[in-house]
């Protein structure tokens, strides 16, 4: 018995890293699974393979389970939704859906070509809309239905050449938030993740420096997609129905709840502001308020557990 049985779930980039891991997951938890995965390669700018997709779902079935591969772009809203009558087809109906799918074109903004940017927006931020447009309605119609969307502390904090893949991943968080706000009355659930992992994308990053070469040797060994995809599962199963529209990351054992952006300072004038005095009494007011401009590391600066 486990905690998705009798449930049906689709992974988008199923075919390696975390993807992987939740798709075979899903399944040992009891969940038939649609496998997808385009099969290309980090930027995006190939064509495609059938292969690792249809090599999860091999997996999956001589391991005793249930599942079915798919190799459409989510960039496709059509092939999207062709993957949810898919999983009707196949499996009766679909409850969940994870979307872990995703690309870099990394680079300094003042660099960044236009395909760059559209490239990386086009699968993570226009992907996580497809993905939970093509199953919103039957989620709904069902009032029955989970959402795990990705994120990345790219967006949440910021890391420098990134610019494209944090704006797309701080998108995705509005978009996961008005989903659960809207879906709360019919059990439609959203909530995303910000993992660290060492997957393929990250060991894409080139490395610079000793210190750079540690730090990713370190991922390697201390955080792994196996132990993203326990929450990512976790998030699918009636016994978190009661959990919507947050902000989790995981880091090697530890699960973190984020905060989500709120007032921390206000300041007022009675007879109003001009630019003189908000330079000279407002900003340093809140000033000791801001918050730096530290990348990842500065907030995370300690080993994974």
């Amino acid at each position: 018995m486990g905690i998705l049985d009798g449930k049906t779930v689709l992974v988008t980039g199923g075919g390696n890293g975390i993807g992987k891991e939740c798709a075979l997951l899903a399944a040992r938890e009891g969940a038939n699974v649609v496998v997808n995965d385009l099969g290309g390669g980090l930027s995006g700018g190939d064509a495609g393979d059938a292969g690792p997709a249809e090599q999860v779902a091999q997996e999956i079935r001589a391991a005793g389970g249930k599942a079915v591969s798919n190799s459409d772009s989510v960039t496709d809203y059509a092939a999207v939704a062709g993957m949810v009558e898919q999983a009707k087809d196949e499996f009766g109906g679909l409850h969940a859906v994870m979307n872990p799918a995703g690309i870099l074109r990394d680079g300094m903004f003042h660099k960044m070509s236009e395909s760059d940017w559209k490239a990386v927006i086009d699968v993570h931020l226009h992907g996580s809309f497809n993905v939970t447009r093509a199953a919103i309605e039957l989620f709904r119609e069902q009032e029955d239905g989970a959402f795990v969307l990705f994120t990345s502390t790219s967006g949440l904090i910021g890391n420098i050449g990134q610019a494209n893949y944090a704006a797309a991943k701080l998108g995705i968080m509005g978009l996961s938030r008005i989903v659960a706000m809207e879906g709360e009355r019919k059990n439609v659930r959203s909530n995303i993740i910000a993992p660290f992992a060492f997957t393929r994308m990250i060991a894409s990053i080139p490395v610079k420096d000793e210190a750079g070469a540690e730090r990713v040797e370190r991922m390697r060994q201390g955080m792994r997609s196996d132990q993203v995809a326990q929450l990512a599962i976790a998030l699918c199963a009636e016994k978190s129905k009661s959990v919507s529209g947050q902000v989790f990351s995981v880091r090697g054992n530890e699960v973190v709840l984020f905060s989500q952006p709120r007032p921390v300072k206000s300041i007022a004038r009675l007879e109003g502001w001009t630019p003189e005095t908000l330079c000279e009494q407002a900003l340093p007011a809140m000033g000791p308020s801001f918050t730096d401009l530290g990348a990842t590391t500065s907030v995370f600066p300690y080993e994974p557990i």
